[in-house]
């Protein structure tokens, strides 16, 4: 009866709003452990096994969920006129495909309909690498270009990767035929399994070198010390990663190459801080330009650039030269702004005639020297 089965969220352990990813992961995680394959015999993991694939099967399908959601199991048992639903259809297949590819390396189930699994000898991306390369401050402000030296995995030009000796090919696998999988067959709850598994006597290749290439020992591929060179575009950032396509190593049975990754490490500038696309530093002013105000001569990015300090400027403005920042990576035309900030210098050390002089200057002002107003000194007298 429908209303003596446990309830499937409750069966996997999830909540009524789980979405499908929190609904693949646990029942992954119950048919790890239930598997009739890991307890050979046990009823009771087998009834498991099967109750946590049942409730897999309707909420993962979202028309058999929204049907379970609103009937329960009577959607299922002609109940409630929501049509029924076989846990033995021939859907099944595609249900619990990736599931069991994930799990046990790939299965075809004959009484659910075979799951396809592509092929050991289809054509594979190689192996990309990962690499660093330090350059300048400045370098990232501009770009540059580099040479990369590397040793990676290349296709041995003595076989021209075939792995055979030259004046030789590989033979088909006579186990195999080529395909470079064989099939076990076994009888389960749900109906015939089929597993797949690589070729033992190819080792999945789907070909057997007779005559193995002395250069490489019949793998098709040798070290080799190679340069790479590599484009540092303006802008680019501490910590920032350029691919470099196919430049990795080479494919199998035809596949493309890997890429290159180079994280890009770069250098500290003496004067300049960098945040983001924009540009930091300070410029010291003396008493006298903060006060009565100077045209001076700024550095940047970009070299020397003039600026007017107006009269009466404080110790701590800052300023901004738009555009002298840096170059935005997708619009090298583009740029950030240089923040610059002004620090007025206190003299440490005076001579007696600048002391007077810096007497002289706060009387004409009213006077602060010494602790007190000198316009008040008659009061004090």
């Amino acid at each position: 009866m429908a209303d003596t089965k446990r309830d499937y969220y409750e069966i996997l352990g999830i909540s009524r709003d789980a979405d499908e990813a929190a609904i693949k992961k646990a029942y992954r995680e119950m048919a790890k452990k239930y598997h009739p394959d890991m307890h050979p015999g046990d009823k009771d993991a087998e009834a498991k096994f099967k109750e946590a694939s049942e409730a897999y099967a309707v909420l993962i399908d979202p028309e058999k969920r929204r049907q379970y959601d609103q009937f329960g199991h009577a959607a299922f048992d002609g109940s409630a006129g929501a049509g029924g639903f076989d846990f033995n259809s021939a859907d099944m297949g595609d249900i619990f495909g990736d599931i069991f590819g994930d799990l046990f390396g790939g299965f075809g189930f004959g009484g659910f309909g075979q799951s396809s699994r592509s092929s050991a000898t289809a054509p594979r991306k190689g192996r990309s690498l990962q690499t660093g390369v330090r350059i300048s401050f400045m370098e990232a402000i501009r770009g540059t270009e580099k040479e990369l030296e590397l040793n990676l995995q290349d296709t041995c030009e003595e076989c021209g990767g075939s792995g055979a000796r030259r004046g030789t090919s590989p033979v088909t696998c006579s186990r195999c035929g080529g395909s470079g999988q064989i099939l076990t067959t076994q009888q389960t709850m749900f109906g015939t399994m089929q597993s797949r598994r690589a070729c033992p006597d190819c080792g999945g290749r789907g070909k057997i070198i007779k005559d193995k290439c002395s250069r490489c020992g019949g793998t098709g591929f040798v070290r080799k010390h190679t340069t790479v060179s590599v484009s540092i575009p303006a802008g680019i950032d501490n910590g920032q990663t350029i691919r470099l396509r196919g430049k990795g190593e080479p494919g199998e049975n035809g596949g493309e190459r890997g890429d290159i990754l180079v994280e890009v490490r770069v250098g500290t500038h003496p004067e300049f801080d960098r945040q983001d696309t924009d540009i930091y530093s300070g410029v010291t002013l003396s008493f006298a330009q903060a006060a009565l105000g100077d045209t001076i001569r700024i550095n940047t990015v970009d070299g020397e650039v003039e600026y007017d300090v107006k009269p009466g400027t404080q110790s701590g403005t800052r300023i901004r030269l738009r555009q002298k920042g840096v170059p935005l990576l997708r619009n090298p035309e583009s740029r950030g702004d240089h923040y610059v900030t002004f620090t007025v210098a206190v003299p440490e050390h005076l001579t007696r005639e600048q002391k007077e002089a810096l007497q002289k200057y706060d009387e004409a002002l009213g006077g602060t020297l010494n602790g007190y107003s000198k316009k008040k000194k008659g009061l004090f007298k």
